[in-house]
């Protein structure tokens, strides 16, 4: 998480119509983009697997980023559950989980009746 400064501050303190005491937190943005995420979570699941230190794991995602860690974590005989909240997933994870459940029927209900709606 992070603040950037907004294109038209910057423009406005590139052509000297601002100055940098100007600043004031309408010239910011708020960026809330998360990276490695997916990675860290691989790797939570590789430790996990190869210690032994579970014997089931609910991922609740539909990425299909997490087919090697599904992957290795079924290999290393841990039953492996995907919750996508009711998002479709690809093919090439649903060969990899040893089964799909929604813990959220209330979510999946409003969201698939708002998509019917449509």
């Amino acid at each position: 998480m992070h603040y950037n400064l907004k294109h038209t501050s910057t423009k406005k303190l590139m052509n000297g119509s601002k100055e940098i005491n100007e600043l004031d937190e309408k010239d910011f943005a708020l960026s809330l983009v998360q990276k490695g995420v997916d990675m860290k979570i691989g790797l939570d699941i590789a430790t996990l697997s190869y210690k032994k230190l579970v014997d089931k794991i609910v991922l609740i995602a539909g990425d299909s980023d997490f087919v090697p860690a599904a992957k290795l974590a079924r290999t290393e005989g841990i039953d492996f559950v995907l919750d996508s909240l009711g998002a479709d997933i690809r093919d090439s994870l649903s060969l990899h989980i040893d089964g799909r459940r929604t813990c959220d029927e209330k979510y999946i209900n409003r969201n698939w009746q708002s998509k019917k709606d449509k």
